[in-house]
């Protein structure tokens, strides 16, 4: 038996028991003992179950919780005080770029104006930006280099980045960003999904941060 009809084979012994939509016997999953199950897509989607909705708090605290899990820094703050948030998350003395049109004064920030090359942009130290969405169960960030998130490049090659995020674009999970993502996706934009300071393991499973994208990662909730 080759390693295709193994595969198969415990796959129909998983779904001996499952009627497809519309069956009404579990014996009718599967026609005969050499043949694929049939796989019938729902005609609608099932609601989500309550175990999955969450208050404005639950969801907030959670990213928080799962940005740290990825050894990020998280703050919080108020809207008048970010600017001030963002200042201290800054190095004193260190070069920063932000967005054109991020509206966010940073004192003595670089704009940028889409001309810097990924070299020119690796002699800067810092990137501030905001996000898009923000997704709560995978401490996950998703910018789609929109008003405010810059060029791609900006927010992958400096050593640090600040990224903003307000506590009402934070969602629940992976279906409730992408349904605020589908605009961008039809528009043709890019998307970069963010989970904690770039990072990888070598063969030994030792972390090495830092090889294809920030190293220090600041998430700032404004609340």
């Amino acid at each position: 038996m080759s390693a295709r009809d193994q595969i198969l084979a415990d796959i129909r012994a998983a779904l001996s028991d499952v009627s497809p939509p519309g069956s009404g016997s579990p014996s009718d999953s599967v026609s005969h003992p050499g043949a694929e199950p049939e796989i019938v897509p729902s005609a609608s989607v099932a609601p989500r179950p309550a175990a999955r909705r969450h208050t404005v708090g639950d969801v907030v605290g959670l990213f928080a919780e799962r940005v740290a899990d990825y050894r990020a820094t998280v703050t919080r703050c108020a809207p008048a005080d970010l600017a001030r948030t963002v200042t201290a998350a800054l190095v004193p003395g260190a070069s920063v770029i932000v967005p054109a049109d991020l509206p966010l004064p940073i004192p003595d920030a670089l704009v940028d104006d889409g001309a810097r090359t990924a070299a020119d942009l690796d002699r800067i130290d810092a990137v501030v930006t905001e996000a898009r969405v923000a997704i709560a169960e995978t401490g996950t960030l998703v910018l789609d280099h929109g008003p405010g998130q810059g060029r791609r490049a900006l927010t992958l090659v400096p050593d640090r980045h600040v990224c903003v995020v307000r506590a009402d674009q934070i969602v629940a999970d992976v279906p409730d960003a992408l349904a605020v993502l589908a605009p961008s996706v039809r528009a043709g934009r890019p998307l970069t999904w963010i989970s904690g300071p770039s990072a990888t393991s070598d063969i030994e499973l030792r972390r090495v941060e830092g090889v294809h994208g920030p190293r220090t990662l600041i998430v700032i909730i404004v609340t």
